[in-house]
């Protein structure tokens, strides 16, 4: 068994009891540079989810890859969401309302409903997505829009680390409350690879793995 394969069938032995409040995680795996025959290896050992970075590798490796839902993790311009519709399972990466309103009308042109998360910035000003402060209301807003379906959360740690566990309480308590009054809110996304078991202790029940599937970058 070659490094792919023992990764995965190790990540999914160590999440198969659940995150800290017992429920089930998904194992997104983050395919940013990877070839589709490494991507198909991850499928094949039991990864059910991918996701991309860059609106072109999805493109270039969408017809050459199958087996797994196609999740679309990375910055996302209004001009490049016309490639994502009805070959996307779920955009997670949604930050701004400009954003969700063009991901609805391409997708109520299509007859569709598209599945999103509302991407929420823990204090990166480097990074997108919507303010923390302002999620509740961002998400009253965007759920109104008739094209998209808001699934839940999706957020990004700090790289330094700093306020991590404070942070993700924040986040899952925020996740809570929405999925109270909202029963389509089923996922709160966070956590990397260097940071995974922390959002995992703490709610999360959604992980998005690329080097700790895959090996380092080139």
């Amino acid at each position: 068994m070659d490094t792919i394969e023992q990764n995965v069938a190790a990540l999914l032995k160590e999440i198969a009891g659940g995150n800290g409040f017992g429920e089930p995680v998904t194992l997104v795996a983050a395919t940013k540079t990877r070839t589709p025959e490494e991507i198909l290896r991850a499928i094949r050992a039991g990864i059910s989810a991918v996701g991309e970075n860059k609106v072109q590798e999805f493109r270039d490796k969408y017809a050459a890859v199958s087996g797994a839902e196609r999740h679309f993790i990375g910055n996302l311009q209004t001009n490049k969401v016309k490639y994502l519709i009805g070959k996307c399972d779920l955009i997670q990466s949604v930050g701004s309302f400009l954003l969700a309103e063009e991901i609805s009308r391409l997708a109520e042109r299509n007859s569709l409903v598209q599945d999103i998360l509302l991407e929420i910035n823990l204090g990166e000003e480097s990074k997108g997505g919507f303010p923390f402060a302002e999620a509740e209301e961002a998400f009253a807003s965007v759920s109104r829009l008739k094209g998209v379906r808001v699934r839940g959360l999706m957020a990004m740690l700090p790289a330094d680390g700093r306020d991590g566990p404070v942070l993700c309480r924040e986040m899952r308590q925020l996740f809570g409350e929405l999925r109270r009054r909202d029963g389509d809110v089923s996922f709160l996304s966070m956590g990397m690879s260097g940071d995974w078991r922390l959002c995992l202790e703490h709610g999360s029940n959604m992980i998005r793995i690329g080097t700790g599937i895959f090996g380092a970058r080139n």
